[in-house]
């Protein structure tokens, strides 16, 4: 059965059913008790503090009402206020409620309907809340536990850590720009091994002149570094010696240097931490090994879309998956009008950035999902430019990857090329 639907969510709501709406603080939450015909049973808003005391005196009162006006089930709602939420949330999950979610665009928009007023306040905003859970209109929140919550974890850290290594390449590559511009001429990759070798005992061009083309390379020699000899020992010196960087704060730029590579070795060594740390956390989730399998389809992609996604079993079908990622397909049609449609980008941002990475990497490096794209781009009807042809190979990804970690089973070519729909072969 279908959960997710409004007819599901609003019939799940009956006259023994308690709605309570939370507007959710950093400190301090405001909750307010409603019947299913939106009368309101308390006097005035529970004012509690974001503490288990806080907490427990939520869940004493809220059972005080229900055993009051014979209430059998609790729906409380709010509003996915950036963090604030979640250890409320997962306080009332642990308490045997199903916490849910309103959209916070909809509570202002919602917010004029009883007094014609778009004021905000602590009284106001959890009536609004529960009046959108009454109509339906909410979302059950996914909090991921065990496996699932130890990968979604890691996976964030990887984000933060491959966002700080990027931060901290920008910031070096200022610094060649400003000192030594012409260090890029010899080392393309600012993370060559022997070029940072030569940096760490001489951050600037001026440094470097010193020893000269034999000092360089005794570095490399000292260290038995292979691929490095005194051809790029010229190079380097040569571009030094020529060098147009500036000569201003010779010691500041000395020290800035030293910790830029410093930070960028404790980053990326981290990063290859989390890397194997998300590796040996995936094998536990049941044929992971047949996404692995897929050619283009990598470790990143894979941890990125679990992370996200969950546990596969929670959604009915991939167009759930495919709303969550904000790939939903939005029409804009009116009478005789009939504009173009476009992807909804409601939804996990990471989760849609991982499957367009993965589509790029698909076309690039897999024939069949190669041949589906050149198919949505040059089909007779109702051809696609390259972009939009790009988001519908990320939707046959999602539909792909649901089907393996639903059924368990392999990834199958032949089908994927079958399921394309060719009105020429339909003819023949």
């Amino acid at each position: 059965m279908n959960y997710n639907t409004q007819n599901a969510k609003i019939a799940s709501i009956t006259e023994k059913t308690l709605i309570v709406g939370i507007d959710v603080g950093s400190e301090t939450h405001y909750a307010r008790a409603f019947d299913w015909r939106n009368y309101e049973y308390s006097k005035k808003p529970l004012e509690f503090s974001n503490t288990e005391a806080g907490f427990l005196t939520l869940k004493a009162w809220m059972e005080d009402l229900s055993e009051k006006y014979g209430k059998t089930a609790v729906i409380p709602g709010m509003e996915p206020t950036g963090h604030y939420w979640f250890a409320l949330g997962k306080f009332l999950q642990d308490s045997g409620m199903k916490p849910v979610h309103v959209n916070p665009h909809h509570v202002k928009k919602s917010k004029e309907l009883d007094d014609n007023n778009p004021n905000k306040n602590d009284r106001k905003d959890p009536k609004t809340i529960a009046a959108l859970v009454n109509e339906g209109r909410f979302s059950y929140p996914y909090i991921p536990t065990g496996i699932y919550a130890e990968i979604r974890s890691l996976s964030n850290l990887r984000f933060q850590t491959q966002e700080e290594l990027t931060r901290i390449k920008n910031r070096i590559a200022r610094w060649f720009s400003i000192y030594f511009p012409e260090y890029k001429a010899v080392y393309a990759d600012l993370k060559a091994v022997s070029g940072r070798m030569v940096l760490k005992e001489f951050p600037l061009p001026e440094d470097i002149v010193k020893p000269g083309v034999e000092g360089v390379n005794q570095i490399w020699r000292d260290a038995k570094l292979r691929g490095a000899g005194m051809k790029r020992a010229k190079a380097l010196v040569s571009a030094a010696e020529h060098s147009i960087g500036s000569k201003e704060g010779p010691e500041a730029a000395r020290i800035e240097l030293k910790n830029l590579l410093n930070d960028l070795e404790v980053y990326a060594s981290r990063l290859e931490e989390l890397l194997w740390s998300i590796e040996e956390k995936l094998k536990e989730i049941p044929y992971i090994d047949k996404l692995m399998a897929i050619k283009g389809i990598g470790l990143i992609t894979v941890s990125g879309f679990i992370a996200e996604a969950g546990d596969i079993r929670r959604f009915d079908n991939p167009k759930q998956l495919q709303k969550l990622a904000g790939y939903a397909i939005v029409a804009n049609e009116s009478g005789k009008h009939n504009g173009e449609s476009r992807i909804s980008y409601r939804g996990r941002k990471r989760l849609r950035y991982v499957l367009y990475e993965a589509a790029i990497s698909l076309i690039g490096k897999n024939e069949q999902f190669r041949e589906i794209h050149e198919y949505y781009r040059g089909r007779k009807e109702n051809p696609l430019k390259k972009m939009q042809s790009v988001v519908a190979v990320a939707c046959k990804v999602i539909r792909v990857f649901y089907v393996i970690l639903t059924k368990g089973v392999d990834y199958d070519a032949e089908k994927l090329m079958r399921d394309i729909r060719r009105p020429q072969m339909q003819a023949a």
